[in-house]
């Protein structure tokens, strides 16, 4: 199964990512917005990307224009009728998604491989609710997509061991190093790091120490990258406060239960770097 065309559904900041490294990687990308206003504001967010690579002197001016040359933009779904591989980069909304499915189905290929890029969903109901479940599976990217190197690939019940395959190495060939993840809500990554995120808020309300305090203890005396408060707002609260909820009701553990702090911080609007306020301002 040979992948040559990628559509990407969705511009915003994981789409435009997956978009970036697919157009680099040297396939024809054709990435898909709801309207214009969002396309162009995604493609220029990749532009900018790619020319800030070059400037740093991290990429060549050969290479970011290359990249741009196999990447273009739409509105329509017609547009991405010859696409060998789709992947799906919108809201976290299964009803959504599966509109989406079904508005493709209608213009590409039965040859055509659907991917999900989310972060908490069951991949085998998305597939399930489509004509193609054993041509269906996951690719959970890490944001920034550019430069975070791990992908997860996701089997649903219904994949196939070519869909699977071909979804793996197509991770591969972008640079990235792919791991084999469950179909189970959190996938790897998350089903263990939301759990340590929640503890840290639970933690903080408990009076163990400030927000800095237990962020330079987890840097410094861990090695993270960066402490937990500073993930959260980075991650954004409401995408924390999601994925817990699907994790809870899944697995109806206490560890996956979302913290009463989480919960006002979201109602508040503190979402995060996104906004400007999260447990920190910016």
């Amino acid at each position: 199964m040979q992948i040559k065309t990628v559509g990407v559904l969705g511009c915003g900041l994981m789409g435009a990512g997956i978009a970036q490294v697919s157009a680099a990687a040297g396939y024809r990308t054709i990435v898909r917005e709801v309207d214009d206003q969002f396309l162009q504001k995604g493609l220029g967010r990749i532009k900018k990307f790619l020319e800030d690579g070059v400037a740093k002197g991290k990429a060549t001016a050969e290479a970011k224009d290359a990249a741009l040359a196999n990447l273009s933009g739409t509105t329509t779904f017609e547009a991405l009728k010859d696409c060998d591989l789709i992947i799906e980069a919108i809201i976290e909304n299964v009803e959504e998604k599966k509109q989406t499915y079904a508005a493709l189905e209608k213009v590409v290929g039965p040859h055509t491989i659907f991917v999900s890029n989310t972060s908490s969903l069951c991949i085998t109901e998305l597939a399930a609710a489509t004509k193609r479940p054993d041509c269906f599976g996951g690719l959970h990217f890490f944001n920034p997509v550019p430069i975070m190197k791990l992908v997860e690939v996701i089997r649903a019940l219904t994949t196939s061991d070519e869909t699977y395959q071909a979804v793996f190495a197509f991770a591969k060939s972008l640079g990235k190093e792919p791991i084999t993840a469950p179909d189970r809500p959190g996938f790897i990554v998350n089903r263990l790091l939301v759990p340590y995120l929640l503890d840290a808020i639970r933690a903080y309300e408990n009076g163990l120490g400030t927000l800095e305090d237990i962020d330079n203890g987890m840097k410094l005396g861990c090695g993270y990258p960066m402490g937990p408060f500073t993930l959260l707002d980075f991650v954004g609260l409401d995408t924390t406060y999601y994925i817990a909820n699907i994790m809870f009701d899944e697995f109806r553990e206490p560890a996956y239960a979302p913290p009463p702090l989480l919960k006002r911080m979201v109602l508040a609007g503190r979402l995060g770097r996104k906004n400007g306020h999260g447990f920190y301002k910016y």
